[in-house]
C-alpha cells in the first residue's frame, strides 16, 4: 500500500511538474504612430509607398500576422512573419488602420495588439478624417439600461487637419442603422432610449469641413433584462 502511495505521489508531482503551454501576450505597436501622418518609407511610385511597420517583441511568441487595412475601401493586406517588422506598400493620400496578432504553434490561443490609424502622405492636403472609435457600449457587450431607460453611446474622433465638424449618429433595431441625429465635433456622446433584452445596432460617421467623411463602422450591444 505505501508503495501505491508513493508511486501516485510521484505521478501528481511529476505531472504538475511539467511546463504548461503559455498562451502568447499582445505585441506593443511602434510605427506608424496612431493617428499621425506617415512620410516615411520608400516610393515605388507616384500612387505607392513601402512602408516598414515596427513593433515590440510579445511574450509566448513563435511568429506574428500583420494586418493593414486600407480604411476607403475596406480592403486588408496581410503579412505573416517570425520578426518584429514587415514591410507593406500602400497607397500615397490614404487613411490606413494597422494591427499585429501573436500567434505560437504551441497554443490555440492569439493575442491581438491595439489598433491604430495612420495616413500615409500623398499630395492631397484635405485629409479625410479617421474613422471614429467607438469606446463605449463595445460591440457585443450586454449593457444595464439606466433609471431612465437610457444607454449611453460614446466614441473618440480624429483628424489630423483637426477641421472635423460634425458626428452623425446611426442607431436602429436594424443591422443597418439609420440616422438618429447630427451633433457638434465637440460632442461625443448620446443617451439613446432603449428597451430590456433587445439588441441595438450603431455606429459614427465623421464629417470634416471639407465636406470628407469616415465611418465608424456598425457596432452591436445588447440590453440586459
Amino acid at each position: 500500500m505505501r508503495k501505491i502511495i508513493a508511486f501516485g505521489f510521484f505521478l501528481l508531482v511529476f505531472g504538475c511538474s511539467k511546463d504548461e503551454v503559455k498562451s502568447p501576450s499582445s505585441a506593443l505597436l511602434v510605427f506608424p504612430l496612431q493617428d499621425s501622418e506617415c512620410i516615411t518609407g520608400a516610393d515605388i511610385n507616384e500612387t505607392t509607398r513601402l512602408i516598414t511597420f515596427q513593433w515590440e517583441a510579445s511574450d509566448n511568441t513563435q511568429s506574428y500576422k500583420l494586418t493593414v487595412e486600407n480604411l476607403l475601401t475596406s480592403t486588408p493586406q496581410i503579412v505573416s512573419t517570425n520578426q518584429t517588422s514587415a514591410q507593406v506598400q500602400v497607397a500615397k493620400g490614404t487613411p490606413y488602420s494597422w494591427s499585429v496578432v501573436s500567434e505560437n504553434a504551441k497554443s490555440s490561443a492569439t493575442a491581438k495588439s491595439e489598433t491604430w490609424n495612420f495616413y500615409n502622405a500623398g499630395t492631397v492636403r484635405s485629409y479625410i478624417p479617421f474613422p471614429a472609435t467607438i469606446t463605449s457600449p463595445i460591440s457585443g457587450e450586454t449593457v444595464i439600461r439606466d433609471t431612465n431607460n437610457e444607454v449611453k453611446l460614446t466614441w473618440s474622433g480624429a483628424d489630423l487637419d483637426s477641421d472635423i465638424v460634425s458626428y452623425e449618429v446611426y442607431f436602429s433595431l436594424n443591422s443597418t442603422p439609420t440616422l438618429m441625429a447630427t451633433l457638434p465635433e465637440n460632442t461625443t456622446e448620446l443617451n439613446v432610449s432603449v428597451v430590456e433584452n433587445t439588441v441595438y445596432y450603431w455606429r459614427i460617421k465623421t464629417i470634416d469641413a471639407a465636406g470628407n467623411s469616415s465611418s465608424s463602422g456598425v457596432y452591436s450591444f445588447k440590453v440586459l433584462e
